[in-house]
């Protein structure tokens, strides 16, 4: 049932196809030689909506610039979604409305990257930097954080009024961002493609702007296997069923991955003149206007042999007992001419056949998918307004400081400031610092030398003769 499923799908896109080609004037398929078959028109500029500078401007001036903190004071209080703030040790002692305001401040200062001891120092309210530090250790777990976002995504969603916003989406745009990260972090790497070390966070956002899941990888993770994650464990009331991605986020296992996971992948491929069409059963002379991008038949004997196994992995990546990266590294990584890996590679050659074919035809598919990736790439650029502390660099523990240059109190106005370089300007050079050499306190002794140490030669030693004599006396 499977396989004729997907055969039958293969046929039916490649001759609808097939039929449009002549009619179709931003296609064109014939031999290029090294250039690809295939040459695609870029789409054309959509018009701008009639009313959307007007809306801007409204929102603009009745509420004018909104803090971030008062954002998300106004999630937290619509949503309730702190009530699931516990602790691992035990019951806890912090009245809700003190623990609820040191949450607030513990998740802004990791969410702008601008620490606790920033937020600590510039805060009106009493909350001290341990007093943060202690609620972020026991109570903002990963657990917590997770599902706080998955609240705030659910109610987003029941909110909605359907006569403004339409209907509830079913298709997320995934996409990675390349964050800076100091060496002390152990996921740093460097990227080839943004050029510099750091860590990626691949984010899921839904179509119309709503984060359903985000995942931190390292530079050399894969995104494909991101992308199934995410796809399949976002937590949400949203059920997914098509996901949209770059050429980084698309392969031949992951359309087979797809398929048998019951969602469609949606690629914006970058180099789809070179993309070969394969043909869904020995029939050299169908299909006649695609000849040049057709290759070889879909090995279906393969896929049928190793259907029981291919869905036994499936079942894996849904029921969580394996991850998408895991199966992903065992295949291409040990054995890339495994049976059940040659299956499903096949079943992604498939997949992929109907889904460019439907791409190519349909010039309102093709506008979709790059809507949804520009809703994600518009998500990427706004977390650098977000994630602004510390010139968006992120490392876990910054270090502490040892000093700031803020003045000292009236009666010391006439010295130098606290931490000031003593040959900067406004400050005299001095020849000798520290105490003079009669003044100064004995050094301590090491611990590790006060022991009595046995001479390595036996014997005087005897400093008018070369080392070489001395050796031999203390052999005599």
């Amino acid at each position: 049932m499977f396989i004729e499923q997907l055969r039958e799908e293969m046929r039916a896109e490649l001759a609808a196809l097939d039929t449009a080609l002549p009619k179709l004037p931003w296609l064109e398929i014939a031999e290029r030689g090294k250039n690809g078959p295939i040459k695609l028109s870029d789409l054309d500029a959509a018009p701008e909506p009639r009313n959307l500078r007007r809306l801007k401007a409204e929102v603009r001036f009745r509420w004018r610039t909104v803090p971030l903190i008062d954002m998300l004071k106004e999630a937290v209080l619509r949503t309730g979604c702190l009530a699931a703030a516990t602790t691992a040790a035990g019951r806890g002692d912090l009245p809700p409305e003190v623990l609820a305001e040191r949450l607030m401040l513990a998740i802004y200062a990791y969410g702008t990257n601008t620490g606790i001891r920033a937020i600590a120092g510039s805060a009106q309210n009493g909350h001290s930097e341990d007093d943060i530090r202690y609620v972020r250790r026991r109570y903002l777990t990963t657990e917590l954080a997770r599902t706080i976002a998955v609240e705030i995504a659910n109610a987003t969603f029941a909110a909605r009024a359907h006569q403004v916003w339409g209907g509830g989406s079913t298709a997320v745009a995934s996409d990675s961002t390349h964050f800076g990260a100091f060496d002390q972090n152990i996921f740093t790497e460097w990227h080839s493609r943004y050029g510099g070390r750091g860590v990626l966070i691949y984010w899921h956002v839904e179509r119309k702007s709503m984060a359903i899941h985000s995942q931190l990888l390292t530079c050399s993770a894969s995104e494909v296997a991101a992308m199934v994650e995410g796809a399949m464990r976002h937590g949400t009331e949203m059920k997914v069923e098509g996901n949209y991605v770059d050429s980084h986020g698309q392969s031949e296992i992951g359309f087979g991955i797809t398929r048998l996971l019951g969602f469609d992948l949606l690629p914006r491929i970058k180099r789809i003149n070179k993309v070969r069409l394969y043909r869904p059963a020995g029939e050299p002379d169908a299909y006649p206007q695609l000849t040049p991008a057709l290759t070889r038949p879909i090995r279906w004997d393969i896929v049928a042999e190793q259907y029981d196994q291919m869905i036994k992995y499936a079942t894996a990546i849904r029921t969580r007992t394996a991850s998408a990266e895991a199966i992903l590294r065992r295949f291409t990584r040990t054995n890339a001419i495994h049976p059940t890996y040659q299956a499903m590679i096949e079943v992604g050659r498939a997949q992929r056949t109907l889904v460019v074919a439907r791409y190519l035809r349909d010039h309102d598919l093709q506008r979709e998918i790059n809507e949804g990736l520009n809703v994600v790439e518009s998500w990427n650029r706004a977390n650098s307004v977000i994630f602004f502390g510390k010139g968006g660099r992120h490392r876990h523990q910054p270090p502490r400081r040892t000093g700031t240059l803020r003045a000292l109190p009236a009666r010391a106005a006439g010295r130098p400031r606290l931490r000031q370089h003593p040959h900067g300007p406004g400050c005299p050079r001095r020849r000798r610092l520290g105490r003079p050499t009669d003044r100064r306190r004995p050094a301590r002794a090491d611990p590790a030398v006060l022991d009595p140490r046995r001479s390595l030669w036996r014997g005087e030693t005897r400093h008018d003769q070369p080392p070489g004599a001395q050796r031999l006396n203390s052999r005599v």
